[in-house]
């Protein structure tokens, strides 16, 4: 019975200071920090994780200072992600390479076992292991992920060749919703997209050049994050 009575006071001081909260406020621990991402072909909105707040602070610095806007998702490859972030790309000709732009540091890897490269998945873009083996991130390119589904014998393979362990939740989002399975432990997975997946696709069907960049630019034209 005491148990019994210390859980029901419980549940109803959690209700009441619940109840006295700001809906926003209840809303925000809800879902985190959410960030809109408006580009000239729709609108993404992404979530960022808590677990991983090296990058989630980073990205929300990056987006109170504008860093974002103007830039293009300068790397779009259908059936796999697209990214953007590159502060180069703001100005960039017709045409131009662009992917190696930075703003002159790194941020920590954050590779959680619990965030994995489903579709969806907001991840930082980063140089190969050969010149950064700590795996850092690009301070300001990211990618999100679009990819494709996969069964248990594709899955069985993948960690064959590359050595992997995928979980049953893993196995279970990538077979139902898709990903790219082959990307997970090797970079920081630090959000996923809440709305707009759509608008992705739309981005990731764009026609390429030889160096993956869209030949009718998609430029991101305002970041906020939402109160």
């Amino acid at each position: 019975m005491k148990k019994l009575s210390f859980l029901a006071f419980f549940l109803a001081a959690t209700l009441s200071m619940w109840s006295q909260m700001p809906m926003k406020q209840i809303e925000k621990q809800k879902k985190g920090t959410v960030v809109s991402i408006e580009t000239n072909v729709g609108k993404i909105v992404v979530s960022l994780y808590d677990d991983t707040p090296k990058h989630r602070e980073n990205f929300i610095k990056l987006v109170e200072n504008h860093t974002y806007e103007g830039l293009l998702f300068h790397r779009v490859i259908k059936n796999f992600m697209v990214q953007a972030g590159d502060p180069k790309s703001a100005k960039a000709r017709p045409g131009e390479p662009l992917g190696d732009g930075t703003l002159g540091y790194t941020v920590p890897a954050e590779i959680r076992p619990n965030h994995f490269h489903k579709r969806g998945a907001l991840c930082a873009a980063r140089q190969g292991d050969n010149v950064n083996p700590r795996r850092e991130s690009s301070a300001s390119q990211f990618y999100i992920v679009q990819g494709n589904k996969w069964d248990g014998a594709q899955l069985d393979m993948m960690e064959k060749r590359f050595g992997k362990k995928f979980s049953g939740e893993q196995r279970k989002v990538y077979a139902s919703v898709g990903g790219t399975p082959h990307l997970d432990g090797e970079y920081t997975v630090f959000g996923e997209v809440v709305e707009g997946m759509e608008v992705v696709d739309m981005i990731a069907a764009s026609s390429t050049d030889n160096n993956d960049r869209p030949l009718k630019d998609v430029r991101i034209l305002k970041v906020s994050v939402i109160k």
